[in-house]
């Protein structure tokens, strides 16, 4: 009986072909995402017809009265508490989850002015939008529009967790005291919990943690090593299991080089990539906060951190292991690196890593140290293994370009254009990616 579905359901079901579905379901997105930027901006709007003023005589007198609350971020204004609960509630929200809204909205009004631009004229998805605003809340107003201005043109195709480096850089940079603060308190979380008490039926338990980086860095070399020990011994086990059975015989003092050798501490093993501002390295600089000379960007870990921690890692504490620093040969990714065998060289795998930084796959953030080096033109249709021609991708979609109708090229070293089975083009480059499909 369909003639009892909604329109558009009716729609649906008489579409002629799998590229009318596409078609269908990216039209309603976008009306989707229309309607959450509207819902946003009325937010904003009910927040400005109750402000803080217009309580007049009935501000609050005490903790039952109703009076003015913040809900965003220093410099938003104040808004009347119970006039939130009213908008929560004709859309289906808790009070607590319409101030929320209502906040995030005020936020990005008032105090990520680039961001809510390209929300309101539907250019960038209010959720993206919704979610820095909440992170951005607790920073000064000069934070707030530093990341407003770093942020604002490339958010669309920036990863969470990029976005969240970034929100952290900004309390760093202009807030070291919480920067410390918060740093002593993720020192404070580090812990590894085995859960004895949930030993499943065949015999093996559950273990989690959080450790310091450098400590995990040699934990994560000790396991990829004991695995690769243990497949050249014969095991056909996965590599998930050849690492858990590594780390039990770490547990026990023993060694996979030789079972009979005596436990012995070997030195840490440190390779940096550290990129520096310039002015870092000519010793420049000024005495603002936005300087912040004492910040480096360490590749192997994504993240912003300072000198001192950087000291940490390499140097050698009391009772800790020695240390065997690597310095990593600068390469220069605009060099055309080529050879005429199949296999990629480490030279030519390292250059492609740090020029892509993760799989170059549409939307896909996986880092490029954990992907394959993908062939974008097949060696057997006559690809070169060269800088121009090599590109990392994760397992997951090296086997979709290989086995599916998806399909991409390589416009320049890091940046290429991909086509999906019915014709939907995607555009990755050092910035994200770009849906060259959706039109004006």
């Amino acid at each position: 009986m369909t003639d009892t579905l909604p329109p558009a359901v009716m729609e649906l079901e008489d579409a002629d072909s799998a590229a009318e579905v596409l078609a269908y379901a990216r039209a309603e997105r976008r009306a989707a995402l229309r309607a959450e930027a509207n819902v946003l901006a009325a937010a904003v709007v009910w927040a400005e017809r109750h402000p803080a003023e217009s309580l007049g005589a009935r501000a609050a007198c005490s903790s039952w009265r109703e009076g003015a609350i913040p809900i965003a971020g220093e410099g938003a204004p104040l808004v009347a508490e119970f006039a939130v609960a009213e908008f929560a509630a004709v859309l289906s929200m808790s009070t607590l989850a319409g101030k929320r809204l209502v906040g995030q909205g005020l936020e990005l009004a008032y105090r990520l002015p680039r961001h809510w631009a390209r929300v309101r004229c539907g250019d960038l998805p209010a959720w993206r939008a919704r979610r820095l605003a909440e992170q951005t809340m607790s920073l000064s107003r000069d934070a707030a529009a530093w990341v407003d201005a770093q942020l604002a043109s490339v958010l669309h195709k920036t990863s969470l967790a990029a976005q969240d480096r970034l929100v952290a850089e900004a309390v760093a940079r202009f807030d070291p005291e919480r920067a410390r603060a918060e740093a002593d308190a993720a020192e404070d979380r580090r812990r590894v919990q085995i859960s004895h008490e949930q030993v499943t039926f065949w015999g093996t338990s559950y273990l989690c943690g959080e450790l310091d980086l450098a400590d995990a860095l040699d934990l994560d070399a000790a396991l990829q090593a004991g695995a690769a020990r243990l497949e050249a011994l014969g095991s056909t086990e996965s590599l998930d299991v050849r690492r858990a059975r590594a780390l039990g015989a770490l547990a026990r003092g023993e060694t996979l080089l030789d079972p009979t050798a005596q436990p012995r501490q070997r030195p840490r093993s440190v390779v940096l990539y550290v990129h520096l501002f310039e002015a870092a390295v000519e010793g420049a600089g000024g005495s603002g906060a936005a300087d912040c000379l004492h910040l480096a960007r360490v590749e192997n870990s994504r993240t912003v951190v300072t000198a001192e921690q950087v000291r940490a890692w390499c140097g050698s504490h009391l009772g800790g292991p020695q240390v065997q620093i690597t310095v990593k040969p600068v390469i220069d990714l605009a060099e055309h690196v080529h050879t005429e065998a199949y296999e990629v060289p480490d030279r030519l795998a390292e250059q492609t890593d740090l020029r892509d930084h993760r799989c170059v796959f549409p939307w896909c953030t996986r880092p490029a140290r954990r992907c394959d080096h993908d062939h974008v033109l097949e060696h057997s249709r006559g690809g070169s293994t060269c800088s121009c021609n090599i590109a990392p991708l994760c397992r997951r979609h090296h086997r979709l370009k290989t086995h599916s109708p998806w399909g991409y090229t390589g416009l320049d070293p890091g940046t290429y254009l991909w086509t999906s089975p019915h014709g939907h083009q995607y555009l990755v480059d050092h910035t994200g990616t770009t849906d060259l499909s959706r039109g004006p």
